[in-house]
């Protein structure tokens, strides 16, 4: 089980009334939570990576179907920890994580709203200057944006560690929730363009294309539409699967 999952079910037998994601009728693959007969699991890759991802979650986050922290858990289970982010509470194995010396933490968030900050927009200059024996670690805020700038304002143990600023050169193809800019990207898309800053190409690829037919497939459920096994992504995948070498 990884570990948006985990959060997963925490929050579940933790909460003394169920929660309702909208298609809460669907009967969902267990793994993907995507509906049983549009189940991802089939085109999970298999893609190493060197970099690590800390997902600092909004509470209601794990529990959503839509989510795409979870991608990420589970295409890298043992460099992928969540936490569900809380104001008053302090999380000793959040903070254990961002204090191991094998890692180097940067959180992901605009530059233009962390002004005091030390802003890292080339991240191979600064792995080569100041922590070429760290490994990155990835500190992306799970959450809606205005949760996200709380989140980043109210966690004083984020305060002092660089801020890895991205400008993507696109607008998000996120459709499966509404959001009012369409530069804001959802959380997989923003774990892309850290890989390919990492120079983690093919995990940067392969988690495009996931990503790609995670939602293809999740509004073809919702409409009720068919799927096409030949697009593009799936060609991708198909370099990843395991079975690829030698079928």
């Amino acid at each position: 089980m990884h570990a948006v999952e985990r959060l997963r079910q925490q929050l579940i037998a933790q909460s003394t009334k169920p929660f309702l994601a909208r298609g809460y009728r669907l009967k969902r693959c267990a793994e993907c939570l995507l509906a049983e007969r549009f189940c991802l699991c089939p085109w999970r890759p298999q893609v190493a990576s060197d970099a690590a991802f800390c997902l600092l979650m909004h509470a209601d986050e794990p529990l959503k179907p839509t989510n795409t922290g979870r991608l990420m858990a589970e295409l890298w289970p043992e460099q992928t920890q969540a936490f569900v982010w809380s104001r008053t509470e302090e999380n000793p194995p959040l903070l254990a994580l961002l204090a191991d010396p094998q890692w180097q933490p940067y959180v992901v968030f605009p530059a233009e709203f962390a002004p005091q900050a030390e802003i890292v927009e080339h991240l191979a200059q600064y792995q080569g200057a100041q922590a070429a024996s760290r490994k990155p670690l990835f500190i992306l805020l799970d959450a809606t944006w205005p949760q996200a700038r709380k989140i980043f304002r109210k966690s004083p143990y984020l305060q002092g560690l660089p801020i890895l600023s991205l400008n993507p050169d696109k607008p998000s193809a996120y459709r499966l929730r509404r959001s009012n800019r369409e530069e804001h990207l959802c959380t997989a898309e923003v774990a892309v363009l850290c890989l390919e800053q990492a120079g983690e190409q093919p995990a940067a690829e392969a988690l495009a294309a996931y990503f790609e037919i995670f939602s293809s497939r999740y509004l073809a459920a919702r409409l009720n539409l068919t799927v096409d096994e030949s697009a593009p992504p799936y060609q991708v995948l198909k370099r990843f699967l395991p079975a690829a070498d030698g079928a």
